[in-house]
């Protein structure tokens, strides 16, 4: 039996909406955007079928502020990373669950620009590859919903008393 595993996504939609860009207490950035991916098919009978899933998609630091200044609604894009379950007790004593795509690298597949986008200059364009994290480091939690436990991509420890839930 191997002890080898893999969490890897890649998907290629369209965004559903304008990134949300947050900073957590600690001032890493955070950025949310929603992704449409489809899938077709033909049934026996000969019916075009179409299905549509919504993927919420998370980019962390120097990746998250690039997906804001460069993305918005309805442009295509590849996305690479891993996917994640938060977890987190409600109010009312309920588990709660949400299962988000955490990126690590992001290319943009259309060339739509709105009429005043500018285009980025090499000094703002940069490698979105993140190095392997040290073992035992953390992401800081995402601000809009708890976390129990986050896997790690970042050097800098998270105090939970920063966290304002």
């Amino acid at each position: 039996m191997s002890s080898r595993s893999l969490n890897k996504v890649q998907l290629i939609g369209n965004l559903t909406r304008d990134p949300e860009l947050r900073y957590t207490p600690t001032g890493a950035a955070v950025c949310t955007i929603g992704l449409a991916t489809n899938r077709s098919w033909t049934t026996e009978a000969g019916e075009k079928k179409e299905e549509t899933e919504f993927h919420r998609v998370v980019a962390w630091n120097k990746l998250a502020e690039l997906c804001s200044q460069l993305l918005i609604k309805g442009r295509k894009i590849y996305v690479e990373g891993r996917l994640r379950t938060n977890q987190w007790q409600g109010q009312d004593g309920t588990q709660h669950y949400t299962t988000e795509v955490v990126i690590e690298d992001m290319i943009i597949l259309d060339s739509k620009r709105p009429v005043g986008e500018v285009l980025p200059t090499p000094e703002t364009v940069v490698e979105t590859k993140k190095p392997a994290s040290p073992a035992g480091g953390e992401e800081a939690p995402v601000v809009e919903a708890p976390v129990e436990s986050s896997p790690a991509k970042v050097d800098e420890q998270v105090n939970p008393d920063d966290i304002p839930f």
